[in-house]
């Protein structure tokens, strides 16, 4: 479900009801801990943290217009979306997310690659999600990116 909000705060103005508490909760918590030098912007329809051409002129590789992205935050039509590029592309970083998880979380985790799926909008572990946001920083990101995804 891509929206057409060109800011964050329009995104989460045109979200549901049931969506907007937790929404703004997890991009307060994101941008509160993300390490400095990410920008929260729109991207792909959804609410982004990127790495901004003035740190990264290259951009994103395949759309090099596009910034860098790394995190993004999304309400979707049947679930919560948190995508984090860092535990597609870090097998350390994705252990200790599954292995933190069940600590912070009831039910079991439903994630992809790099999205972490959340049905029930009151279940989603915020706090944990700020903890993850702070596992990489924007050179850690740049060089990982450049190694793992970038040839």
């Amino acid at each position: 479900m891509q929206s057409n909000a060109t800011t964050p705060d329009q995104y989460i103005a045109e979200l549901p009801e049931d969506r907007k508490e937790v929404m703004q909760q997890l991009r307060e918590t994101v941008k509160e801990n993300l390490p400095p030098g990410f920008e929260e912007t729109m991207q792909y329809g959804m609410i982004s943290y990127v790495v901004p051409h003035s740190i990264y002129p290259d951009g994103y590789h395949c759309t090099p217009t596009d910034a860098l992205p790394f995190m993004s935050i999304a309400s979707q039509k049947n679930h919560i979306s948190v995508y984090h590029s860092g535990i597609y592309t870090d097998p350390e970083l994705l252990a200790w997310f599954k292995a933190e998880y069940p600590k912070h979380a009831t039910g079991k985790l439903d994630m992809g690659k790099s999205c972490i799926r959340f049905k029930n909008p009151k279940k989603v572990p915020v706090k944990f999600l700020g903890e993850l946001s702070t596992k990489v920083t924007v050179d850690e990101w740049i060089s990982t990116y450049e190694s793992v995804i970038k040839k």
